[in-house]
Formats: C-alpha cells, sequence, structure tokens
C-alpha cells in the first residue's frame, strides 16, 4: 500500500473520522511507512502488557503503546521489536522511550517513539489493554486505523478507501 500522511490530510483532514497527530515523534524502526488497525496498551513505565500483545499474532495491526511520555526508561527494546515483527506486527508508536535503536532499525517493522533510553522498564504486570489512549492531540482506539510515514501520523474510524491512498 502506497500513501502519504500529507495526501490523506488533503483529502480528510476536517472530517470527523479523521484525526492527526501532533509532531515529536521520531522514525526508529526499518520501516517508516506503516499501516494498520490499532491496538493499544497503557503502559506506565511497565512493559509488561507490551510483551505480552507483541507475543500475539499481529495480523498486520499497528500497536500504540501509551507511556504517558516519560523518558525515564525504554518501554520497547529490539528483543520485542523482533518478537512484534515475526509475530507479523506492522509497526508500534511508543508515547515514550525505546532503547537498541540501531538494531530496531534494521528490523523491517514501523517504530516510532519520542526518543530512547537505555535503562529498560518495570515489570510489574501494570497497565491496560485495548483501551482508548489519548497523547499527541489524538484519541487512539482499538480497531481504528492508523497511518503513518516520515511526515506524520494519522488515524481514521475506518480503512481509507485505496484511490484515496495513491
Amino acid at each position: 500500500m502506497d500513501f502519504k500522511t500529507a495526501d490523506l490530510c488533503d483529502a480528510h483532514a476536517g472530517t470527523t473520522h479523521f484525526q492527526v497527530a501532533e509532531p515529536g515523534f521520531i522514525d526508529f524502526g526499518g520501516r517508516t511507512t506503516f499501516t494498520g488497525p490499532i491496538s493499544t496498551v497503557r503502559a506506565p513505565e511497565d512493559n509488561s502488557l507490551v510483551r505480552k500483545a507483541l507475543e500475539e499474532k499481529g495480523n498486520g495491526r499497528v500497536l500504540v503503546v501509551d507511556g504517558g511520555g516519560s523518558r525515564r526508561c525504554a518501554l520497547v527494546g529490539d528483543q520485542l521489536a523482533l518478537l512484534a515483527q515475526q509475530n507479523g506486527w506492522a509497526g508500534v508508536v511508543v508515547n515514550g522511550c525505546i532503547r537498541d535503536s540501531e538494531e530496531v532499525g534494521r528490523m523491517a517493522l514501523g517504530v516510532k517513539a519520542l526518543g530512547t533510553h537505555p535503562l529498560k522498564s518495570f515489570k510489574r504486570n501494570e497497565g491496560q489493554r485495548d483501551v482508548e489512549v489519548r497523547f499527541a492531540g489524538v484519541t487512539f482506539r482499538p480497531g481504528h486505523h492508523l497511518y503513518a510515514d516520515a511526515d506524520g501520523i494519522v488515524t481514521s474510524e475506518t480503512a481509507l478507501p485505496e484511490s484515496s491512498l495513491d
């Protein structure tokens, strides 16, 4: 699927089903363009549920991880990114940090985050799965669709028609 988020904004901005994320996310994965249905994890400096989600078959989904914007630890590293790639996830968007960025950059996976941090997260089995999460001016809802490229991130309640993606 070939699309540009700028073109999607031209075609859909201002409609009720379409949202545009505020800038600030950096591309770390080997793929800068990715799309898929959204699955979510709310992970307050604890990536236990992130791992559980990425252990599932991704079926082309995008995992949106709300780490509360924390820059005190990483919620995704090379092991979780590899798990995501092996299980067919299209990408991961982290409202927080990742680590092992060089290895993650060699993977066929879209990964966007606020930055990097070498410290791994804590394991307290805290958080929530497949709930609405809100950051960057967007409400990310499970089942909605996310489109990401080098210019940014947009979401839509439904998959956008292929004619608007070309």
